[in-house]
């Protein structure tokens, strides 16, 4: 299938899921709060002198994975937030309920992981509020953290987010394990010189599943207690 029918593809199918969310076509750009301000802005991490650290989870894929994840934190009694793609939550909802009911933290990570810096106004409108729009209509969680995909956005993308009332979060240590498959290593960088309010970036792939239980464990030894995203910027256990 080239390019051209996988963009026509797509764009049918957030269509048909907008309408079944009730929403039609694209979203005015008047039907956000929006002003020519320049203080929006987004979060890297919580405060320094918490003792508290979040784990932040993209997720687009890998199911399975995702599963046993939520099988580690629940056994060290771990907290995470799940960033979650629309289009693989969508056919998820059972693990979106898991995550719920083990006291994680949902945000949205858009819906078809597209790069947030090149899109326009009502496309970045489009990408966030159709994700946010199909995690509540399967779980009844209101997400109110957004995760740019590849932590590209404009300012536009912080308006339009703010707009949507979401904070946009991105984060202090990255695993980078999408790409590095060492363990050691994403132990190391999520670990290594760690402070009170990082956000450490993890994805649901199997080698970053099996360094997950010793990456809490060395936080712990350290001091630190892992909570969610919103928990760690307000300061709450």
């Amino acid at each position: 299938m080239n390019y051209k029918k996988v963009k026509i593809l797509s764009n049918f199918i957030i269509c048909l899921v907008l309408i079944i969310i009730g929403l039609v076509g694209f979203l005015p750009a008047k039907s956000i709060a929006i002003s020519n301000s320049d203080s929006y802005n987004a979060i890297y991490n919580g405060s320094r002198d918490n003792n508290l650290v979040a784990i932040m989870i993209n997720v687009y894929e890998n199911t399975e994975v995702v599963e046993k994840m939520l099988d580690v934190l629940e056994s060290k009694k771990a907290k995470a937030t799940f960033f979650v793609g629309g289009c693989w939550a969508d056919d998820n909802k059972s693990t979106l309920l898991k995550i719920i009911s083990q006291g994680h933290e949902l945000g949205n990570h858009g819906y078809f992981h597209k790069d947030h810096k090149k899109l326009s106004e009502k496309e970045n409108c489009l990408e966030i509020d159709s994700c946010h729009k199909i995690v509540y209509s399967m779980t009844g969680y209101k997400m109110e953290l957004f995760a740019p995909p590849s932590g590209s956005f404009s300012k536009t993308t912080l308006k339009v987010s703010k707009g949507l009332n979401y904070k946009t979060i991105m984060w202090s240590k990255d695993t980078i394990d999408w790409r590095d498959s060492d363990e050691n290593l994403i132990i190391s960088r999520a670990t290594k010189n760690i402070k009170s309010g990082d956000f450490i970036l993890m994805h649901p792939k199997t080698h970053a599943l099996n360094a997950l239980g010793k990456i809490i464990d060395i936080i712990n030894e350290k001091g630190y207690t892992l909570v969610t995203v919103s928990d760690c910027l307000n300061n709450k256990i």
